[in-house]
């Protein structure tokens, strides 16, 4: 795997990536199959160290995963545009982790319960006044009629990078660069 290349950049606070994985609400999964990548937004949750996602149990991405199971899951915060009078310095503030590993099916039902129930406490916290129950994942259907699935990655490469805002070069509707000169 390669380095970042701008190691300024770089996040290596456990803490911080691990909270900003727990709060950011989409994350994009990197698939590849043939010549051409495949990249799908998802809902997700990290939990005990690995994303999970839910899918149906057909389509394109799950024939991507059945045939080369090795992802990127990327998920991405923009926080703004910092300006500068020189456009070349001109840049974006952000937060950024790359999650490298291979997609797992999870055909434990506890494990699958507790990784829906940990998506519905993080999507609609407090929305439903019970549990989700192992019979309601066992017999879940899509919008579609196909079975869903729950996947599991387990990290084998993790990469955090960060752009914080500086608020005094922060862009705003209305700024013009004579202000900044």
């Amino acid at each position: 795997m390669n380095k970042i290349r701008q190691e300024k950049l770089e996040c290596k606070d456990d803490k911080r990536i691990e909270q900003f994985l727990s709060e950011t609400r989409t994350g994009y999964l990197g698939l590849t199959g043939g010549e051409v990548p495949y990249v799908v937004p998802l809902n997700f949750v990290m939990m005990k160290e690995a994303v999970y996602f839910h899918g149906a149990a057909h389509g394109r991405k799950i024939d991507l995963i059945h045939s080369n199971p090795n992802c990127c899951f990327t998920v991405s915060e923009d926080y703004g545009t910092m300006v500068s009078p020189i456009p070349a310095k001109t840049d974006t503030a952000y937060f950024s982790v790359m999650l490298f590993g291979v997609l797992e099916v999870v055909t434990d039902l506890n494990e699958a319960t507790a990784a829906m129930q940990a998506i519905l406490d993080k999507y609609v916290p407090g929305y439903y006044h019970n549990s989700l129950s192992q019979a309601h994942i066992e017999k879940y259907r899509s919008s579609l009629g196909s079975h869903t699935l729950v996947y599991r990655l387990v990290p084998s490469v993790r990469t955090a990078k960060e752009n914080p805002l500086n608020p005094q070069l922060a862009f705003y509707s209305g700024r013009k660069v004579d202000m900044d000169i």
